[in-house]
């Protein structure tokens, strides 16, 4: 199993199954930015030259994205919009070179993932409301043995976290009675895959 830095909160990323928006572009055909966007991609590049280990790479692009949680404003209406049938992805931002992205997740209460890992290192944050994290590991070394769950976190406005994979199966829910948007930075481009999964998992037999 790789490791997990809880900054304050636990892991989640963006899911196969969300369903996606539409997305802004200029004539150049690059998408539009916000000012907040554009301090935040200089900063991850700034980080990504640095060529650290994944895991320390999501460590010190969660930095960078703390201060933007829970900020009034930060999004626009369309970027907080819900969808009832599944939990929604609205793109922000991808690098030119593909070489990160940034996405919103807006989860109506109630909603959830599968049982996922990812393509990449990833950074999560919760900007409004909270949602609820359910962590597995393999049940043994024969991939047939299935997961055991190993952990459930509650994680509340301002929660955070950065995690690389391996070892980074979990699920993520809203349990809360209010919409959820959290904050998503990937090391991959979603614009072109559409999520971060790298695969799904069947549920242990002993959970629903």
């Amino acid at each position: 199993m790789s490791k997990q830095r809880l900054l304050d909160g636990s892991g989640r990323g963006a899911h196969s199954g969300a369903v996606p928006s539409s997305a802004a572009y200029d004539a150049t055909g690059v998408r539009t930015t916000t000012p907040w966007i554009s301090d935040l991609a200089a900063g991850i590049r700034e980080v990504l030259r640095r060529d650290l280990t994944p895991h320390m790479t999501a460590c010190q692009v969660a930095e960078l994205l703390r201060p933007s949680l829970g900020r009034p404003g930060l999004l626009s209406a369309a970027q907080q919009e819900g969808c009832a049938e599944t939990y929604r992805q609205h793109l922000l931002y991808a690098e030119p070179d593909g070489s990160f992205s940034v996405v919103a997740l807006v989860w109506l209460p109630g909603q959830r993932t599968p049982i996922h890992d990812h393509l990449s290192w990833c950074v999560a944050g919760v900007h409004q409301g909270q949602e609820t994290e359910h962590r597995y590991r393999p049940a043994g070394d024969d991939p047939a043995a299935g997961l055991v769950r190993d952990g459930s976190t509650v994680n509340p406005t301002g929660a955070l976290s950065a995690i690389a994979p391996p070892g980074d199966i979990h699920r993520v829910c809203n349990t809360g009675p209010t919409k959820a948007i959290s904050l998503h930075i990937y090391g991959a481009d979603i614009s072109r895959l559409g999520s971060s999964v790298r695969r799904t998992y069947d549920a242990p037999h002993d959970e629903p």
